[in-house]
C-alpha cells in the first residue's frame, strides 16, 4: 500500500554475538495524522533500549504483566497481552542474523544473499531511527517517533551535514550513504554483469570496514535483561540453537518463575520467541537511506502483528500534499479513491448522489487510471461518463489539483485476503474484526454503482462474510479464529472476483 497500514506488532528475532533474543517490532502505522514505527524497550535514562529475551515463552511472560514500556500505548498491545510462545515466535523472514553479514556477503550475490543482506541492514536502521535521541528537545522522543513519512528535497542535505554531530550512530550512517550498500535495495539485478561484480565486492568492502562498529553503536542500546527479568546465562549460544518449532514448549508448561529464573538447558528447551521495542524515525522528514529504505510513502503493509505485505500501491504522494489537495476535492464533492485488485492498482473517483455511489465510469464500468496524472488528463478531456452531470464537474475537468486519494479512500483488496490466509495459518488471536471495515466500505460502494448482486449476497448479514463484518461493527476488537478465516477467505476472493470485473483500467 502507498499508505501506512492499520496498526500492528511483529515478532523479530535478533541475533549478536551469538545470542539470539527476540522482541517485538511494531511497523509504521498512522496516529494523529504522523506516521510512527516502534520496537519493545524503554526510552527512560539517558540511553534508549530494546528489550530483548531468551525464549518467546519468556517474552510471552513479560507481555502479560509489564506495562512500563514504549508499546504499551500502541492500539494492538491488548492482543498482544494475551498471546501465548507460539503466538510471538517469529516467522523465517523476521529473523535477523547480524553476526552472519560477512558469510552473507562472502556468497554470490543471488535473490536470497541480497535480500538476506538488505533486510539485515533494514532493520538495524530502523533500530537506529528508534533508539537514537542524539539531537532531541523532546524527552519522550525516543519512546515513539516519526518513519519517515514527507519528501522533503533538502533533509539529505541537512541529514549529510549533521550526521556525525547528530546521532548517536555514525558508522550506520556511513555505511549506509555507500553507494553499494544502497544497491541492495535494488534487488539482484543491481549486482549482475562487470559492474554488478564489482558493486558485490563493494558491499563485502563497505562491511568489512563498518559492520563491527555499527554492532557496537547498537549493542549500547539492546538490553538482554528483558527489563530485569533474565540474565545472560539463560541464553544458549545461538551456534547450538538447533530446535524446531515443534520442540517448544507452551506457555502453559512453564510457569513464570520458570521463564524468568530458567537456567541454558531450560531456554534451549523453550525454543525462539519474539519481543518488541519503540523504533524511532527519522527526526522531520526525509526519506531514509538506500539499503532496505523506507519510501517517502510506504509500499508495504503489515497484518496485524503477522508479517510484512506488500501492496499494490502506485501512490506516492507525501501526507501534506494529499491534506493540500483534499481541499479542493472535499470542496467539489466528488473525491480520489484508490482501488487494489488482484490485476493491478489504480485510481479513479466517486461521490454520492443522494446517498448512492457513483464512479467516474460508464454503464456500471468503474474506469481506473495507473496514476493519478493519468486520471487527471482523462478528466481534462472530453469523454463522457457518468461524472459528467455532476453540477461541479467543470471544476474537476478545469483544475490542475491533483486527485490524490486520501487514507480513508484507499481499499486495498488484496491485503484483507492474505490477511485471511495468515490467521487461517495459524495467525490466529493477531487480526482483529476491524480488518473488514475499509475495503468492506469500498467494495459496497463498487457493488452498489455496478448493481453486483452477488456481491450483496456475500455481504448480506446472514451470510458468513456479513457475519463477520457486522460482528466488526459491534465488537471491532473482536480476534479472528483461524477456523472462520479459511471460509471467510473464499467468500472474499469471490467479491473481489466480482469487483474486478466491474474495473476497466484505462491507458
Amino acid at each position: 500500500m502507498g499508505s501506512v497500514a492499520r496498526p500492528s506488532i511483529v515478532p523479530i528475532a535478533l541475533t549478536v554475538d551469538d545470542r539470539t533474543g527476540y522482541t517485538l517490532w511494531a511497523p509504521p502505522w498512522e496516529e494523529d495524522g504522523e506516521e510512527w514505527q516502534a520496537f519493545l524497550g524503554t526510552s527512560e535514562g539517558e540511553t534508549a533500549t530494546v528489550h530483548l529475551f531468551p525464549t518467546p515463552a519468556a517474552l510471552a511472560a513479560f507481555c502479560r504483566t509489564a506495562t512500563d514500556h514504549d508499546l504499551a500505548d500502541h492500539p494492538v498491545w491488548p492482543v498482544v497481552v494475551g498471546l501465548g510462545a507460539a503466538d510471538l515466535t517469529p516467522d523465517d523472514d523476521h529473523r535477523y542474523d547480524l553476526d552472519g553479514v560477512y558469510d552473507i556477503a562472502a556468497e554470490n550475490p543471488d535473490r536470497w544473499a541480497v535480500e538476506e543482506l538488505a533486510a539485515t541492514i533494514d532493520i538495524v536502521s530502523r533500530l537506529a531511527e528508534c533508539l537514537d535521541t542524539a539531537g532531541d528537545d523532546d524527552e519522550d522522543g525516543a519512546a515513539s517517533s516519526r518513519a519517515g513519512a514527507d519528501d522533503d528535497e533538502d533533509t539529505d542535505e541537512d541529514t549529510d551535514e549533521d550526521t556525525d554531530e547528530e546521532t548517536e550512530f555514525p558508522s550506520l550512517a556511513e555505511l549506509v550513504a555507500r553507494p553499494e550498500i544502497g544497491s541492495l535495495g535494488l534487488g539482484v539485478d543491481a549486482f549482475v554483469g562487470r559492474s554488478g561484480e564489482d558493486a558485490w565486492i563493494g558491499v563485502g568492502g563497505a562491511l568489512d570496514e563498518l559492520w563491527e562498529d555499527v554492532l557496537e553503536e547498537l549493542s549500547a542500546h539492546l538490553d538482554w535483561t528483558g527489563a530485569g527479568t533474565t540474565t545472560l546465562e539463560a541464553y544458549p549460544s545461538a551456534a547450538d540453537e538447533d530446535l524446531t518449532d515443534d520442540e517448544d514448549l507452551t506457555d502453559e508448561e512453564l510457569t513464570d518463575e520458570d521463564l524468568t529464573d530458567e537456567d541454558p538447558s531450560e531456554a534451549a528447551r523453550a525454543g525462539r520467541g519474539a519481543g518488541a521495542t519503540v523504533a524511532r524515525g527519522p527526526d522531520g522528514s526525509g526519506d531514509r537511506p538506500a539499503a532496505g529504505a523506507v519510501a517517502a510513502a510506504p509500499a508495504e503493509a503489515a497484518t496485524a502483528g503477522v508479517s510484512t505485505i506488500r501492496g499494490g500501491s502506485r501512490i506516492t504522494a507525501t501526507p501534506a500534499a494529499v491534506a493540500a489537495a483534499a481541499e479542493f476535492w472535499e470542496a467539489v464533492g466528488i473525491l480520489p479513491v484508490e482501488l487494489v485488485v488482484p490485476e493491478g492498482a489504480g485510481v479513479t473517483l466517486r461521490c454520492y448522489v443522494e446517498d448512492v455511489a457513483r464512479f467516474l465510469g460508464r454503464d456500471g464500468e468503474v474506469y481506473l487510471f495507473d496514476t493519478p496524472a493519468d486520471l487527471a488528463r482523462f478528466c481534462a478531456g472530453d469523454e463522457q461518463h457518468d461524472l459528467t452531470e455532476i453540477a461541479s464537474w467543470p471544476e474537476v475537468a478545469d483544475t490542475d489539483v491533483m486527485p490524490l486519494p486520501a487514507e480513508q479512500d484507499r481499499y486495498d483488496l488484496t491485503e484483507l485476503s492474505e490477511v485471511l490466509a495468515e490467521v487461517a495459518g495459524g495467525a490466529a488471536g493477531l487480526v482483529d474484526h476491524r480488518v473488514f471495515a475499509q475495503p468492506v466500505e469500498g467494495v459496497r460502494d463498487v457493488a452498489e454503482y455496478a448493481g453486483l448482486t452477488r456481491v450483496d449476497e456475500l455481504l448480506a448479514p446472514t451470510a458468513p462474510l456479513g457475519r463477520a463484518v457486522a460482528r466488526g461493527e459491534r465488537e471491532p476488537g473482536a480476534t479472528l479464529r483461524a477456523e472462520d478465516a479459511a471460509l471467510l477467505r473464499e467468500a472474499w476472493d469471490e467479491v473481489v472476483a466480482q469487483v474486478g470485473g466491474a474495473l476497466v483500467f484505462r491507458h
